[in-house]
């Protein structure tokens, strides 16, 4: 059973039943419309830790021209899948334009008639960090190997939803003028950039003054001085109101986990393994035998 005195899982098992409980509709959800997008919205719809909160904080800086008067980057730029467990209306008018939402959805899994933008991260770093978020919010530190969680990583999610199939949905769409394909590496390397692309690509006039916001605003330093409002204040409320977890967890959403993180953490059969499920369902679509040359053609793309 979970952790007494944590609430927490201790086996996988355990842990799926947590999620179950989180993501249970509020009561009063299905009378709740669901997202109806109009063509100006943005959805940022990367996989799960690979530059979510990055993005939302980067395009929330930038329509409305640094505003920090929030509790919860996910209250101003709304998660699609959590809405009716948190019970928001998601169609909701929002404190800027153009309105912005967060998913981890694949292309087939959203509806259209919006803008997306989607940052592809290396999967053994998503993974790996993925593994530590949830050490110390859903998990009982030390009770679940790595190796047990690859496991709960590679089975899929809603919508059959995984690391692989997302990849493969938004690699489809790179010639869609509706679809921003980035990668978290690139942004790193090159932030400028990527905001210019982003604001391009928005429809937000940028001036040096409104670019030096989200370059201050979205650095690693900011993020993790403001952490509180990245680390989804309102689903943990909600987490230990329906999972009887003790207030307060070791979990963040900013971590410094940075690019190639993975090489210090990560056992060589798990990196074997996602490197054989990288020729399987990966190359074979798209030619790429490995991340860093998918990479190097979504910035060839990105800076032609």
């Amino acid at each position: 059973m979970a952790n007494k005195l944590s609430g927490r899982a201790e086996t996988l098992t355990e842990f799926g039943e947590l999620m179950g409980r989180l993501h249970a509709p509020a009561e009063g959800a299905n009378a709740l419309t669901p997202y109806e997008p109009k063509p100006a919205d943005v959805v940022i719809s990367p996989y799960g830790k690979c530059g979510t909160t990055w993005l939302q904080q980067t395009f929330h800086t930038l329509r409305t021209g640094g505003n920090m008067d929030f509790d919860d980057i996910s209250r101003v730029v709304p998660w699609i899948e959590t809405a009716p467990s948190l019970g928001l209306d998601i169609n909701a008018e929002q404190k800027a334009e153009p309105r912005g939402f967060k998913s981890h959805l694949s292309y087939d899994a959203l509806p259209r008639g919006a803008r997306y933008v989607v940052s592809l991260r290396h999967p053994k770093d998503a993974f790996v960090s993925m593994f530590r978020f949830m050490e110390g919010w859903f998990i009982e530190p030390g009770s679940v190997t790595i190796e047990e969680f690859y496991q709960a990583w590679i089975t899929p999610g809603p919508q059959a939803n995984d690391y692989w199939h997302h990849l493969l949905s938004w690699w489809r769409q790179r010639d869609n003028p509706d679809v921003l394909l980035l990668t978290y590496e690139n942004m790193i390397e090159a932030p400028e950039a990527h905001v210019r692309l982003l604001a391009d690509f928005c429809g937000i006039a940028l001036d040096d003054g409104l670019l030096a916001l989200p370059l201050e605003r979205s650095s690693l330093a900011y993020m993790l001085e403001h952490k509180d409002k990245f680390a989804d204040p309102m689903l943990r409320e909600l987490s230990e109101k329906r999972c009887g977890f003790a207030p307060g967890s070791d979990s963040a959403k900013v971590r410094k986990g940075g690019v190639g993180g993975h090489k210090k953490e990560l056992p060589p059969e798990i990196g074997a393994a996602i490197d054989a499920a990288w020729a399987e369902h990966v190359e074979p679509e798209t030619g790429f035998s490995d991340y860093a040359a998918l990479d190097l053609a979504v910035r060839a793309r990105n800076s032609a």
